[in-house]
């Protein structure tokens, strides 16, 4: 695999993700049963924002360096490209977990606690889904096409999908879970696992975990492919997906308590990931500059924004 990622480069990532779960994980503990509250959300998102730019600043550093500074303003712009697909995209998977809460009537002190475990879970997912989707471009260049034809055929079908209004407790993959754990009737606390009568039962939190993990790795097979229309090299396509991911639980608790007031936002990631998939299905006829690419997708988010607002606007001025 062609990659940028250097020894040094590994390790600086490596050390700063590893440095930042210690400090969540030291404070998730220390606070045990808190929920974060908006404040704390804004600041932690602030604060992973931050240091994904700052991560990408020291990448451009590195690499003006080292390879000179056409290939250091490709990766960079390749990163924040990335990321910034990746973040958009996980609004998405904030709102399922908003649905998956409150379908199992998780306590806001609880939900804290699922999310840590579920970041983790999603980190080593994404490690290995992306050193696997890279091994696969490596090998079979054509794979690019079917990921194209997928993404196109993924944000149709958003921006034509209806609401499911059917309860989480209905879908087969839940009722399948039921049917193979021996299960609690109610939440026993922070427990994912409690021994009754001498036997280990599962608590609706470990399915509500486990949910929360398979709807990332859902998502992932969407927000993957689309990083790889940007690059295919494997360091910046997990940094950048990392460094979104980590920012997931203060993004979810920011946005918990006006998640209904983004109703224009599957149409804005729709047409994103018609667009992506336009570029990877034309790249042997045309190639769209990482800068372009860019610029297409911020603009498609603030476009959206704008309408979003504008609906918002609207929609608060009839109720008045």
């Amino acid at each position: 695999m062609n990659t940028v990622g250097t020894p040094l480069l590994w390790g600086g990532f490596a050390v700063v993700v590893l440095i930042m779960l210690a400090i969540d994980l030291f404070l998730q503990g220390r606070r045990g049963s808190h929920a974060m509250s908006m404040k704390q959300a804004a600041a932690w998102s602030l604060l992973w924002v931050s240091l994904a730019l700052l991560f990408n600043g020291a990448l451009w550093w590195y690499l003006n360096d080292t390879v000179g500074p056409e290939v250091a303003h490709t990766q960079a712009l390749a990163f924040l490209t990335g990321y910034l697909i990746e973040k958009a995209l996980a609004v998405d998977n904030v709102f399922v977990w908003l649905m998956l809460f409150s379908y199992f009537a998780v306590p806001a002190a609880l939900q804290r606690r699922v999310l840590v475990y579920g970041v983790l879970g999603a980190i080593v997912l994404r490690t290995i889904m992306i050193f696997a989707g890279s091994w696969l471009v490596t090998q079979f260049s054509w794979v690019l096409y079917l990921f194209g034809a997928f993404l196109l055929f993924t944000g149709i079908k958003m921006a034509l999908a209806k609401e499911d209004d059917s309860a989480i407790g209905d879908k087969p993959l839940v009722r399948w879970l039921k049917s193979k754990m021996r299960m609690t009737d109610t939440i026993e606390s922070e427990h994912f696992f409690v021994r009754k009568g001498g036997l280990l039962y599962a608590t609706p939190l470990l399915l509500v975990l486990i949910m929360v993990e398979i709807s990332d790795v859902i998502f992932a097979v969407d927000s993957i492919p689309a990083i790889f229309a940007v690059t295919t090299d494997p360091f910046i396509v997990l940094t950048s997906n990392l460094f979104a991911i980590l920012g997931l639980r203060a993004m979810y608790f920011l946005l918990a308590n006006v998640a209904e007031r983004f109703s224009m936002l599957k149409y804005g990631l729709s047409v994103i990931l018609v667009f992506i998939g336009i570029k990877m299905l034309i790249v042997d006829f045309f190639h769209i500059p990482v800068a372009i690419s860019l610029g297409i997708v911020g603009g498609i988010l603030a476009v959206t924004l704008l309408i979003n607002s504008w609906v918002n606007y609207k929609n608060d001025k009839a109720q008045s």
